[in-house]
């Protein structure tokens, strides 16, 4: 490992749209770096990046994978990213401990759902990034169309520092605004460096209107390129790569590439890209914490600091057992030293320290500020945990994930592996926030819950491949939830004689209606005499238990505002159990008359197809509720996007193909939750 300062060091995400080139760009930038000696290709299941059995075999990434290379005296931190819809999760948790990203766009498709999905996550989290359109040498590519959707779609401000020397099978290299040169790349020996050559004379004009529109853009964060781009003043680009770092950090514009990864043109500008314009962890604010007295500190990347780290991704590992993948924000972390978990306050002992090239690994002696790396030994750490110096504990924000949208019912292949099945589901629950496991109560069913059916095929499979556990798998339904629209009061008087001992609790409650996406809250408005405090955790427990089951067909209650607004209590009497009792039933009939509705998934859909099929598609759409927002069209493909819900899209892919003669094709991510019409 090489030691550089914490200024050359640069965390970086890859992100994008599924099948825009993420992983087959991110193997470029590891062979050019000299990290890998072999470049590996996703379609032949031989990328580094995509280990996985399931990733190689179906030619996508599933799981984030971390890696880290070296590029002119800097260290590059990488986290390769899914890109299909149903492992979001994955960028989400990747995007909160990141100080960069590429955004990578395909020349032919543009700005895709999942496309604009991954940069609003990354706006959320404030990352500033560089765009990067692949896949030029591609039919039908088209480098300005793709710029100009970041500006209408993203409501980015991008700016190309590059623009396409040709384009599909005539796409050689790239025009070099910044310091107006050509690059050309080998389409046949990809080991001979790229070469520097003056702009082409067919390009010569084309390149100055681009580059004058970046001086321009420039000259309103720098009044020196102002001054001499109005004066006519020449500027090199030594002047303008500083005036482009400091609007790329403020995230005020976003700088962007092109290339052609699968002919590898275009990495190494890339790879300078990420060194002139990302962020160091020094070019980001310190983290805001939260102390034990609820007081909010701020911590930045001192190595003499008090040790913060945020831990983003839990990982069962066949030789080390439990990885807690980790980001250090401050202090020094090493290897064997005792450290709090600030969630649940319990301490451990970090056993072994790892650097990750996605399933392979590199000891460590230590970890610093800014770096990502696996941490063995952890058991008492999930997901968007803090940990932190014994002496100083605080807590980081934390992260929020999408709820899932699809469920089936899974059972064991034999009733002996009944516990395996449990415990099984529970470690790829710990790994994944998005994938759910619970007992449906009334039926005794084990239940799994995710965001997709490839989500709930992936995790089927990786428990026979990874556990040795087979178990049969039902048919996929919508996990709906359950809410309300009236505000209503609800009362219950628990009482129970047992064993000659009086238990009793009494209840009054309110529900109302929320706003929808605000999840489930209780809060209590009662005196101490009408339920003491010590009583209102088991009040909270029963509520908590009844919203679980649901009202109408057992589904989780959500958008709902519940408070405890009085009770009673008789000394002596008065059990935790018996205000458990009350409240769930409280809860109950305070629904039962609230006006209880089914909400249902609504998926954002984009479908594309020829021309030619467009009419019956959109019938199609029509019939299954569907409502269309957008229609694109140019004369090769129809671009369809709108809303619908989800229950209306099993199977939906066989009844396109054949709509389309197979040549149409959908992406789908959740939306929002709505009511289901009653009538269904």
């Amino acid at each position: 490992m090489q030691v550089v300062p914490l200024n050359k060091a640069r965390n970086i995400g890859i992100m994008a749209h599924i099948d825009a080139g993420k992983t087959t760009t991110t193997e470029r930038i590891l062979f050019y770096s000299g990290k890998v000696y072999r470049i590996g290709e996703v379609d032949q299941g031989t990328a580094s990046m995509d280990w996985m059995d399931q990733e190689q075999e179906r030619g996508i990434t599933i799981t984030s994978a971390a890696t880290t290379c070296y590029w002119k005296k800097h260290r590059v931190t990488i986290i390769d990213t899914p890109g299909h819809v149903d492992f979001t999760a994955e960028v989400e948790r990747s995007l909160r401990v990141l100080d960069g990203a590429v955004a990578v766009f395909c020349a032919v498709g543009g700005v895709e759902p999942q496309s604009e999905t991954v940069w609003h996550q990354a706006d959320r989290y404030r990352i500033p990034r560089i765009a990067y359109v692949n896949k030029m040498d591609r039919s039908g590519a088209d480098f300005f169309a793709v710029v100009e959707a970041m500006k209408t779609k993203l409501g980015a401000t991008a700016v190309p520092v590059q623009i396409p020397w040709g384009s599909e099978d005539a796409f050689t290299g790239v025009i070099d605004l910044v310091n107006l040169r050509a690059v050309r790349f080998s389409r046949t020996d990809q080991t001979a460096p790229p070469e520097e050559t003056p702009v082409p004379e067919e390009l010569a004009a084309e390149a100055e209107k681009y580059r004058a529109r970046l001086l321009e853009t420039l000259a309103d964060y720098d009044d020196g390129i102002m001054s001499d781009y109005l004066e006519g003043e020449k500027i090199g680009g030594s002047r303008i790569k500083p005036v482009l770092r400091k609007a790329v950090l403020a995230g005020k514009l976003v700088p962007v590439l092109c290339g052609a990864s699968l002919r590898n043109i275009g990495a190494q500008p890339l790879l300078d890209a990420i060194i002139d314009s990302l962020p160091s962890p020094l070019d980001v604010p310190p983290v805001r914490v939260v102390n034990r007295e609820g007081e909010e500190e701020t911590r930045g990347p001192d190595p003499q600091g008090p040790l913060t780290g945020l831990v983003f991704k839990i990982v069962n590992d066949d030789y080390c057992g439990r990885l807690s993948y980790v980001r250090i924000y401050c202090g020094t972390l090493k290897k064997g030293q005792k450290i709090l978990n600030a969630a649940n306050l319990r301490k451990a002992r970090v056993s072994r320290l790892l650097e990750m090239h996605a399933n392979r690994r590199e000891e460590r002696e230590l970890l610093g500020p800014g770096d990502i790396a696996a941490l063995v030994g952890l058991e008492v750490v999930g997901t968007g945990d803090t940990i932190c110096d014994l002496k100083n504990p605080v807590v980081l924000e934390g992260m929020q994930f999408a709820e899932p949208v699809i469920s089936m019912a899974v059972e064991p292949q034999s009733p002996a592996e009944s516990e395996k099945l449990k415990e099984v589901l529970e470690k790829l629950a710990a790994e994944d926030p998005t994938f759910r496991t619970f007992c449906n109560p009334e039926t005794g069913q084990t239940l799994i819950s995710g965001m997709g059916e490839l989500h709930l095929q992936v995790m089927g499979e990786r428990a026979h491949r990874e556990y040795s556990l087979r178990m049969r798998m039902g048919r996929p339904s919508v996990a709906y939830r359950e809410t309300i629209e009236e505000r209503k009061t609800g009362e219950h008087k628990f009482f129970r004689q047992a064993g000659g001992r009086s238990q009793q609790g009494h209840v009054i409650l309110e529900v109302a209606p929320a706003p929808r996406g605000s999840g489930f809250t209780v809060t209590e408005s009662v005196r101490g005499d009408e339920i003491p405090s010590e009583f209102i955790p088991a009040v909270r427990e029963g509520i908590e238990d009844a919203a679980r089951t649901g009202y109408i067909a057992g589904y989780p209650m959500t958008d709902i505002t519940v408070t405890v607004i009085g009770g009673g209590y008789q000394e002596g009497e008065a059990t935790e159990l018996a205000y458990q009792a009350a409240a769930a039933i409280a809860f109950k009939d305070a629904v039962r008359r609230a006006g209880p509705v089914l909400l249902e998934p609504i998926m954002d859909l984009q479908v594309i197809t020829p021309p030619e099929t467009i009419g019956a598609v959109i019938s199609d759409l029509g019939s299954r509720r569907g409502k269309i927002h957008e229609t694109i069209k140019n004369p090769k493909r129809v671009v369809i996007r709108g809303h619908l819900p989800l229950a209306e899209l099993f199977g939906y892919a066989t009844t396109l193909r054949s709509l389309t003669q197979g040549r149409g094709s959908y992406t789908m991510e959740p939306a929002y939750f709505d009511v289901k019409p009653s009538r269904e």
